[in-house]
């Protein structure tokens, strides 16, 4: 499973990279594996504002549906519309395939999220 070096992870499996105060989150590639063939993503709007936690977008594959989790506050700047028309990118490129872009409320609160060594070591204990 690719792990990312300078993002950041959460329990969920979502990845988080950051410039400045803006944050574009998605899936990790653990994630999209045990989806299987994602057929679908119900992306969040424009200005939607999340609290660390909470539902931002839905993810359908042929298995399973999950959730992508906000892993910090913020509102949606932008949207990666180009799942709408092609969803299993984020079976072909999970990194680079973000769902949402955040404005984070707290910049500094990343500090609560895995670091790409951190989220290594809490897959190896997963298996």
């Amino acid at each position: 499973m690719e792990v990312r070096k300078g993002y950041y992870y959460t329990k969920d499996h979502e990845w988080l990279s950051l410039e400045g105060d803006v944050a574009a989150c998605g899936i990790c590639d653990y994630a999209q594996h045990h989806l299987g063939e994602i057929v679908y993503v119900e992306l969040p709007s424009e200005d939607d504002e999340f609290a660390q936690g909470d539902s931002v977008a839905a993810i359908e594959s042929t298995k399973a549906a999950s959730d992508l989790f906000a892993p910090l506050a913020g509102t949606v700047t932008e949207v990666n519309e180009e799942l709408e028309d092609a969803p299993e990118l984020l079976n072909e490129k999970p990194y680079d395939a973000w769902i949402c872009k955040m404005t984070l409320e707290d910049p500094d609160a990343v500090k609560e999220l895995m670091t790409a060594e951190e989220y290594e070591k809490f897959l190896s204990e997963e298996a």
